[in-house]
């Protein structure tokens, strides 16, 4: 395909819900060894009430095999909290709007979860889990594919660089009262095949690049284009951190 036909496909694709299938050949993301979707499962087997902030277009939680007495899941962009409505809902799911405060009771839940949660409210989080109560997360880490962060943006400080790092979790959940009981940390091979995987992948996930339109980059995403062309995958590194933390 030329530079153009990638720029118009990858500019008209849908980038609702949290799928990313759409780039199967096009970009490829290497997985956290601990499958989170696989650990979530069995956190929810042995949960009775459980909450799922931030959840997409519900995809991550529909692929796991139960869900305890009292599912809820909270998701603030409409497009996503449809999509995920109509997903979880013939399966029990409760999915409401994202609100800051949670709009729940205080010790609601056993179980608070999230996958790549945009922000964590560690004292909502504190404040909604029951005594005992886990919050279970994967989140994206420190400088995460900032290879094609940069290319956009320039140069970072080291102060952005380090944001999201899995040390300031571990002390923000200190602080709101809970004990984190497990932290694992891994950096992640991504590739890019073409422009039009990257076009799509800063549409899906607005805060890579704040801002990103492809109208002003289009000199940025044809120097890229050739670059790919003439050298191959795009490369970039993904970091993801695993956190558990139980309310003392």
């Amino acid at each position: 395909m030329t530079f153009d036909d990638l720029v118009a496909e990858a500019s008209t694709v849908s980038v609702d819900g949290w799928d990313f299938s759409w780039l199967d050949g096009r970009a490829t993301e290497q997985r956290p060894s601990w499958g989170y979707q696989r650990l979530l499962g069995q956190q929810l087997a042995s949960a009775s009430a459980a909450l799922d902030l931030e959840t997409g277009g519900g995809e991550v939680l529909a692929g796991v095999p139960s869900f305890p007495p009292l599912m809820v899941a909270t998701e603030s962009w409409p497009p996503n909290l449809v999509r995920a409505s109509a997903l979880l809902g013939p399966r029990g799911v409760v999915v409401v709007a994202g609100e800051r405060p949670l709009p729940f009771a205080s010790e609601t839940f056993d179980l608070v979860s999230s996958r790549h949660p945009v922000t964590t409210d560690w004292p909502e989080i504190a404040r909604v889990l029951r005594p005992d109560g886990v919050y279970f997360s994967q989140q994206v880490g420190p400088a995460s594919v900032f290879e094609l962060v940069e290319y956009f943006l320039g140069p970072q400080s080291s102060g952005v660089r380090n944001s999201r790092h899995p040390d300031t979790a571990v002390a923000e959940a200190e602080a709101a009262g809970l004990e984190v009981t497990d932290l694992r940390a891994e950096s992640l091979r991504t590739e890019f095949f073409d422009v039009g995987a990257v076009i799509y992948f800063l549409r899906k996930v607005i805060w890579m690049v704040p801002g990103f339109a492809v109208s002003s980059s289009l000199p940025q995403l044809r120097a890229l284009h050739e670059r790919i062309e003439r050298d191959g995958p795009f490369v970039a590194h993904t970091t993801r951190f695993l956190i558990e933390a139980r309310k003392r």
